[in-house]
């Protein structure tokens, strides 16, 4: 059975997933009075710049059924079946507007929540297509998938928790609101859900709270794929992926992504995290 894979704007995957023959649907940032597809018509820059020169802040919307029909049947004509990898359902509908347009293909789709954002979802996808591209079948791919959402370790910081809470996106971080000044969140997903970390003074510190977070977790651990992910201060990222490097931990350095629009419109500026999970 020929599998084709779709995933949406959030994966963060940029030109990769052409490259994967991977299927992107957008999501949509509405902004100055416009919606904006996703990577294709709007950048974080834009978002940033907009808002510190006195713009609203931007909200998002999902894909329509309409728009993941149109991909399912794209995909269609080039596979027996279809694995939809997506964002989070716990921070968008993404997955129910996936849904809604699978009732349209009975038997053909099987969509996949991740319960994660940005690399997250971009490294699960990458591993399904190399699972498919070396013999599996769905069922293995799907085993696969399970066991990486089940068992990764993500985190990241950001200048403000302010795009957060306006967005209401924020989740279990509400406690971080209000600290002191100087104090660095930082964030992880749990079921899918923006949560509370922990907490640094300073970039410096926070970034080394990561680290320690990485090896804490990689303890026992024989290979470890890390994804880094940033949308602005790419200072801040050098010095970190070098801390993480230093610490002579059993990576594979995997990629590094801009996160999109959708998600630095939820995020704001001066995220710097990673994605990692164990072979």
């Amino acid at each position: 059975m020929r599998i084709a894979i779709v995933t949406d704007s959030t994966s963060d995957l940029q030109s990769r997933a052409a490259e994967m023959g991977v299927e992107v649907v957008p999501l949509y940032v509405n902004f100055k009075g416009k919606i904006h597809k996703d990577w294709v018509e709007i950048t974080p820059d834009d978002i940033f710049e907009g808002v510190r020169a006195g713009a609203e802040m931007p909200s998002t919307s999902q894909p329509s059924p309409a728009d993941f029909k149109a991909a399912y049947e794209r995909a269609l004509r080039r596979a027996d079946h279809v694995l939809s990898i997506h964002i989070s359902s716990k921070l968008s509908g993404t997955v129910q507007s996936a849904q809604l347009a699978s009732q349209e293909f009975p038997g053909k789709i099987t969509i996949f929540d991740t319960q994660a954002a940005s690399m997250g979802i971009g490294m699960m996808v990458e591993r399904a297509k190399e699972l498919l591209d070396q013999g599996a079948d769905l069922g293995q791919v799907l085993v696969e998938l399970e066991r990486i959402r089940a068992d990764h370790i993500v985190r990241f910081t950001l200048s403000t928790l302010e795009y957060l809470k306006k967005n209401g996106r924020i989740g279990g971080a509400q406690a971080l609101l209000g600290g002191l000044l100087g104090i660095k969140p930082i964030l992880t997903l749990k079921e899918g859900r923006v949560e509370a970390a922990g907490r640094a003074r300073g970039e410096k510190k926070a970034l080394a709270e990561m680290v320690e977070a990485l090896k804490a977790w990689s303890s026992g651990r024989q290979k470890i794929r890390i994804y880094y992910l940033y949308n602005s201060g790419e200072e801040d990222l050098s010095a970190f992926k070098s801390a993480v490097k230093s610490a002579g931990l059993p990576l594979e350095e995997r990629d590094t992504r801009r996160i999109g629009g959708v998600i630095s419109t939820h995020t704001g500026p001066g995220v710097v995290g990673f994605y990692a999970y164990s072979l």
